[in-house]
């Protein structure tokens, strides 16, 4: 009998999952940035946001393309480029710091933007595909994503830390230490895809069937426009929860950047802790339970925080810039925020899993447009941070809760591949 060589994709995934730190390092920088900002620059909560918008507006103008790339010149040239990109956007973020300039800020985040819908258009159908799909490749990409919220937690407790209590001292340049991180790993990063291969799954298409005119495409798929518009919503509701916290922590509650930022820290430690749980059992519990679930516990819990008196405290166990805990008293609204980090944890990989699910030979195109609807990152916080201005900042997650509904009923109902007929080989 023939034998059966399997391949050995361990160090692809590693490399994967190292693109997934580096997606949330520099998206996670943008959080803290926010409170810089509006320091340093006298800025309202809707302008210190913009940071955050460049950021995630960048999917919208970069996404297709970036599914095109990974289409012609495959994974691992997509990957360099992206990585490449990214190292120029956080090299503009250090710039603007010396500068002390607002809107070269903004210029490196939208930059660094750029460089991340790159990343995230590779990582997301390679950790899919190389799972096999289905359970397993949602099971992957939550490994992933814990890799992802190792450095959002690391983020924010950085920067928080960096920043101290003095309010003057809050300036970009004081948070150097942390882009000359992120500039380092993106070299090291590079160094090492540069000298690896790379598996290209669903990339090599042959010219005739590149010529052939195929009358369905990813947008034939009801459930894939469901879930790229579910994503956008996501993303807003996963970099929502903690902006205005942090802004409401360090405005209208007083309380110091560095336990602010710990506070913060502790919502992206959750997602880690979520994710991990979820990599262990999203082999056996199906993305659509999973994504119904945790929708609904979700949307309980921002309810309740809207609903809760902003002078209520609550002693929080919190984790702390030297990699321990501590307790903190926050206000319990936030807290009952905080804790949603584990129900949004989940959420990404149950959305693109249930998104892409029967696409077979439209995945790469999908993927990128996938990443266009990434945006909603930028857009929803920053309609949140207009409402805490006009209104006020509990007010403003309504937006959340709305966000919510419709994911749940993603999950439930607008999942569902009702155009099997449609050949995906």
């Amino acid at each position: 009998m023939e034998k059966r060589t399997k391949k050995n994709y361990a160090l692809p995934i590693a490399m994967m999952f190292a693109l997934f730190f580096m997606i949330a390092f520099v998206t996670g920088l943008q959080n803290p940035f926010a409170v810089i900002v509006k320091s340093q620059f006298h800025a309202s909560n809707f302008l210190s946001q913009l940071g955050n918008f460049a950021n995630f507006i960048a999917y919208a103008c970069m996404g297709i393309p970036a599914g095109i790339m990974l289409e012609k010149i495959g994974y691992k040239k997509t990957s360099l480029v992206a990585v490449t990109v990214g190292f120029v956007g956080v090299g503009i973020t250090f710039l603007s710091g010396i500068l002390g300039s607002f809107s070269v800020y903004l210029l490196g985040a939208l930059i660094s933007g750029f460089s991340m819908c790159m990343l995230n258009v590779v990582v997301n159908p390679m950790l899919n595909t190389l799972g096999g799909g289905g359970n397993k490749g949602n099971q992957l990409i939550q490994f992933g994503g814990s890799c992802n919220s190792i450095a959002a937690t690391i983020a924010p407790v950085l920067i928080g830390y960096l920043m101290g209590s003095n309010e003057s001292m809050r300036t970009i340049a004081k948070a150097n230490p942390a882009l000359f991180i992120a500039m380092g790993i993106f070299a090291l990063v590079f160094i090492v895809l540069a000298s690896m291969d790379i598996p290209e799954p669903n990339v090599a298409i042959n010219k005739k069937d590149i010529e052939k005119k195929d009358p369905y495409s990813h947008f034939s798929f009801r459930h894939y426009i469901f879930g790229v518009i579910a994503i956008f919503v996501y993303v807003g509701i996963e970099v929502g929860i903690p902006n205005i916290a942090n802004l409401f922590m360090t405005n209208q509650a007083a309380m110091d950047p560095t336990i602010a930022g710990s506070v913060v820290g502790t919502y992206w430690f959750l997602m880690l802790i979520g994710r991990l749980i979820g990599g262990f059992t999203a082999g056996k519990i199906s993305s659509k339970a999973m994504l119904g679930t945790v929708s609904c516990f979700l949307f309980i819990l921002v309810v309740c925080a809207i609903f809760t008196p902003v002078t209520s405290m609550f002693d929080m166990p919190v984790f702390q810039s030297d990699i321990s805990f501590g307790i903190a008293k926050v206000p319990l609204c936030i807290m009952l925020l905080i804790v949603g980090g584990l129900c949004t944890s989940v959420m990404w990989g149950s959305i693109y899993n249930l998104a892409v699910e029967g696409l077979g030979k439209y995945t790469a195109k999908a993927s990128g447009f996938f990443m266009v609807m990434v945006c909603g990152g930028g857009i929803l916080p920053a309609f949140q941070g207009y409402l805490a201005d006009v209104f006020s900042y509990m007010t403003s997650y309504w937006v959340i809760a709305a966000g919510l509904a419709y994911i749940f009923f993603f999950a439930i109902f607008g999942s569902k591949n009702v155009n099997k007929n449609i050949v995906t080989e």
